[in-house]
């Protein structure tokens, strides 16, 4: 594997007035030297410097911030200037641009199955950087490509490891645990993509939703699910309320019941308190037990 080499150019500062004293001289000692009588060697001798000056002018590149220069000589990897400003290096690299900004982008829409088999369709964003120069170049064929294609694999495997919905009490799912997932997608993520020398900072749901087909079927199951919960909630706090209505006539001593009493005065609280509609009163003008 190839790890990155920071090197350090030189200032384009300093080989710029140089080369720029060097090309005036050549010009004057090339004009000087075919004046008559012409000296053919000196001639020669000013021309090949005012080339190698030429040459020296293509040494100069721009470093930006937060980006980096890689440089190659004959195929062979020499190092990364990362200092911005101008700098100059031998003429004979090439340079290629390599930006260490924070990038992010979206994965498109996929339809996958979750754990239980669900039809769902998910999509995320994930934030990333590239940290290792040299294996953003030399270990992968095209980065922005390879960090696109391997976040949409890792989406899709993170969406086999879940349900989109819990029914289960503590069971992890896509929609209930929405920190947990991301945690565990930005890791599955950075394992994959950490050959390439890109880190990845921050990776996101930003789309999840069951399947057009399974739309409507799912939604009643999470009604029905919704319904049993309240339900629980209200025949809890009934049977709490009847239970202390009871101890209350209990402890004031207002009124005597037997347990064929308490039975009926227990269904009736029941009906009152656990119906869907408001209870309708009936008088009893007879007696106690009429």
């Amino acid at each position: 594997m190839i790890r990155e080499v920071e090197k350090h150019a030189m200032s384009g500062w300093v080989m710029l007035p140089l080369l720029l004293v060097v090309g005036i001289v050549a010009v004057y000692g090339f004009i000087s030297a075919v004046r008559p009588p012409a000296d053919g060697l000196m001639v020669i001798f000013w021309v090949l410097v005012f080339v190698i000056d030429f040459l020296g002018w293509v040494g100069f590149f721009i470093v930006n911030p937060n980006e980096a220069k890689v440089l190659q000589i004959f195929g062979k990897y020499v190092g990364t200037v990362k200092a911005p400003g101008l700098r100059w290096a031998n003429p004979f690299y090439s340079k290629r641009r390599i930006s260490q900004r924070i990038r992010n982008f979206e994965t498109p829409r996929l339809k996958v199955n979750d754990s239980e088999g669900n039809p769902i369709e998910i999509a995320a964003v994930v934030v990333w950087k590239v940290v290792e120069t040299a294996e953003a170049c030399f270990e992968v064929d095209d980065y922005n490509n390879y960090v696109h294609v391997q976040s949409e694999a890792a989406l899709r495997n993170l969406s086999t490891s879940y349900a989109y919905d819990s029914h289960v009490e503590h069971q992890m799912s896509l929609r209930g645990n929405t920190s947990e997932v991301a945690a565990h997608l930005k890791t599955e993520i950075q394992d994959r993509l950490a050959k390439a020398g890109v880190e990845t900072i921050e990776a996101r749901i930003s789309h999840l939703a069951y399947a057009p087909e399974i739309a409507a079927a799912m939604l009643q199951r999470q009604q029905a699910s919704a319904i049993i919960a309240a339900r629980t909630r209200i025949v809890e706090g009934a049977v709490g309320m009847v239970e202390m209505a009871l101890e209350r006539l209990n402890q004031k001593d207002i009124v005597h019941l037997d347990e064929e009493r308490k039975a009926a005065m227990v269904s009736n609280l029941l009906v009152v308190l656990c119906g869907e509609r408001a209870a309708q009163p009936v008088v009893n003008t007879g007696s106690l037990y009429q």
